[in-house]
């Protein structure tokens, strides 16, 4: 099984392209936060590479933008190629099945109400039944 699960921030915008078979793809930069901190008492941050096809791709880069948080889903992908210099190199990046809103709207998060019933309010844990 190859599946990842990633949130993070953006760290540029999305870059939609449309290709000659009419084919879209968004390639994007996440960043993520490891959850230890480093000998300086820091926490350091993963930069991820991603990619989204067709409407996921779409919707990334109509809806997202550097600095928000984004949810997504996907499977590692392991890419061998030779560089301008004749080396052999590898490149690692997140093939994207599907992406959601994360965070707040005041954070920078997408300007779009994906939550118009409210089942997202916040609830403090002593107004929970249980």
């Amino acid at each position: 099984m190859n599946k990842i699960v990633l949130l993070g921030r953006l760290t540029r915008d999305p870059e939609l392209t449309a290709l000659n078979s009419g084919a879209t793809v968004t390639k994007f930069t996440v960043a993520v936060n490891r959850k230890f901190k480093n000998a300086d008492g820091e926490y350091e941050a993963d930069f991820i590479n991603c990619t989204a096809w067709r409407k996921t791709g779409e919707f990334i880069a109509q809806y997202f933008s550097k600095g928000q948080q984004i949810c997504l889903d996907g499977s590692l992908q392991i890419r061998k190629y030779v560089d301008k210099e004749g080396n052999n190199r590898t490149a690692a990046e997140v093939v994207v099945d599907s992406a959601d809103f994360c965070g707040s709207k005041g954070n920078g998060a997408a300007k779009v109400d994906n939550d118009p019933a409210g089942f997202n309010a916040d609830v403090s844990d002593k107004d929970l039944p249980f």
